[in-house]
């Protein structure tokens, strides 16, 4: 079939969600990186259309503000269009076409196009997050192809209670849509249902919601009521049928949005593995729908990878590790590790139990290792920070190695500063280097040295006491403990005696 570029889709958002018991919005809940909303948007926009509108209601300017965040993520920008007072999908959809109207240019800038002019279009909704845009657009190909006034996607359940059924005439097409709660027990067996997705003709569907009324026992204007509509203008009503129940399944409540989360991050994982990527224990694995992955990447298990989070070929991430926002280079290994905002380099190595904040940037061949924690920090080349250390606000240079337990105390209180060392540094344990300074290159650090004034290259930074030691001062201060008596039996054996000195003080 060929591509298929509706007029417009319209996506209902507009509804409470009070089963989700939520003060957050149901449609703002997120599934798999996205909103669910972001989600039903992303494959209304693979159509191609040329307008793309969102009709809210509940919480409006929260849902609105959101959509129109996605709007550099989708390459457009969607139209808003508010629901009234009017209860229905009907009316949503009517609202829809109002705002459509209204942004429609006409030719030479005069006044707008009437809706009929349009052409095709689509109606989804905002809860449907599985949806597909090849799915939504085998819908309108066909609705094209085959010039129908209404064009239904239906799906075959094993179990259809509680959804609408779809009644068919002799020659397939179809004669209507029958609630569950009005069909009789004939029409209760059949199991093709009506998913509440369409495509329409652009014209026939103004016209007759312009028809349609709320006398019915809900007071509601039923979208459903434009099918017998077209049938009784002569247009011709047909379906697409999906035997794929997920992607035109909705969330209500939580139990619902954590099995569509499940059977999204399951065919996330499926074509991640179909495309190159080894995950040894798709149970413990968690991939986001952003996600991108190259080909032969290795996931270990226990590991969560969310947002724009990229890895890059031959490399392997995990065990235990969870990567939001984070780019693993070539090769590079990323192992027990929280990272959110980095940037792993090529051939890189991160971990045991390390914590990447954002701004992290760790150069190609360089560690990052145990128990390490880094911010708004950038590591060059081959540089190692090996164990037990912070490093914030830092500019590290090419293969310099720092020493376990090294410190950039780089936050006065009130201010924070940074701290600079060049390449080919080598600093010793317990460094504490207090912000602003900076350490030239090739210069070395004493051990326990507190560097508060610049380093020039090649020189060693010293800041050591000298030594002092007390003698018997265990025995005079401890008497008859364990480390007292231990101290007086090595003096035994060493053949030595303590005499009791006047206090010294600590």
């Amino acid at each position: 079939m060929a591509p298929a570029t509706p007029a417009a889709v319209i996506v209902l958002a507009a509804g409470a969600g009070t089963r989700m018991k939520s003060k957050t919005p149901k449609i703002l809940h997120p599934i798999g990186g996205r909103s669910m909303i972001g989600h039903a948007l992303t494959a209304a926009v693979g159509l191609n259309p040329r307008e793309l509108v969102a009709v809210v209601r509940h919480q409006r300017d929260l849902v609105a503000d959101h959509i129109l965040s996605l709007a550099e993520v989708l390459g457009t920008v969607p139209v808003i269009a508010d629901q009234d007072e009017v209860p229905g999908t009907g009316r949503a959809v009517q609202c829809g076409l109002e705002a459509l109207v209204a942004t429609e240019p006409g030719p030479d800038a005069g006044p707008a196009e009437p809706v009929d002019s349009f052409g095709t279009v689509v109606v989804t909704y905002g809860d449907v997050p599985l949806l597909t845009t090849e799915l939504l657009a085998e819908l309108v190909a066909t609705h094209e192809a085959e010039s129908n006034a209404v064009t239904v996607l239906t799906a075959l359940l094993e179990d259809p209670t509680g959804y609408g059924r779809i009644l068919r005439d002799t020659d397939g097409s179809v004669a209507g849509i029958v609630e569950h709660k009005d069909a009789t027990a004939e029409q209760r067996s059949i199991n093709e249902v009506n998913s509440g997705i369409y495509s329409f003709d652009g014209g026939m569907l103004a016209t007759a919601l312009a028809e349609v009324t709320t006398d019915n026992a809900q007071g509601e204007m039923y979208l459903t009521d434009v099918l017998q509509i077209a049938r009784a203008a002569g247009g011709r009503v047909a379906a697409v049928t999906t035997t794929d129940q997920w992607q035109v399944e909705g969330a209500n409540d939580r139990v619902q949005l954590q099995a569509l989360g499940a059977e999204m991050n399951r065919r996330t994982l499926d074509r991640h593995m179909r495309a190159g990527t080894s995950i040894q224990d798709p149970a413990t694995t968690w991939i986001d729908s952003t996600v991108t992955l190259e080909p032969d990447t290795t996931i270990l298990p226990n590991t969560h990878l969310q947002g724009t989070t990229h890895v890059s070929e031959d490399a392997v991430v995990g065990p235990d590790s969870t990567l939001v926002d984070t780019t693993v280079g070539i090769g590079a290994t990323v192992t027990r590790t929280q990272a959110s905002g980095a940037v792993i380099g090529d051939r890189a190595a991160v971990g045991p139990f390390t914590y990447l904040r954002p701004g992290t940037v760790l150069g190609e061949q360089g560690k990052i290792g145990a128990f390490y924690e880094t911010k708004n920090t950038v590591i060059g080349r081959g540089s190692k920070l090996s164990h037990l250390g912070y490093a914030g606000d830092a500019e590290i240079g090419e293969y310099t190695n720092i020493g376990c337990g090294n410190i950039t105390a780089n936050y006065d209180g009130v201010n924070k500063h940074r701290t600079v060392i060049g390449n080919h540094v080598r600093t010793s344990s317990n460094t504490v280097f207090i912000a602003p300074v900076t350490v030239g290159d090739g210069a070395y650090t004493g051990a326990g040295a507190v560097v508060r004034k610049d380093v020039p290259a090649g020189a060693l930074a010293l800041t050591v006491a000298p030594q002092r030691n007390s003698e018997g001062w265990v025995e005079d201060r401890r008497p008859g403990s364990p480390a007292a008596d231990a101290a007086a039996q090595a003096r035994v054996g060493h053949g030595t005696s303590h005499t009791p000195q006047p206090d010294a003080g600590a």
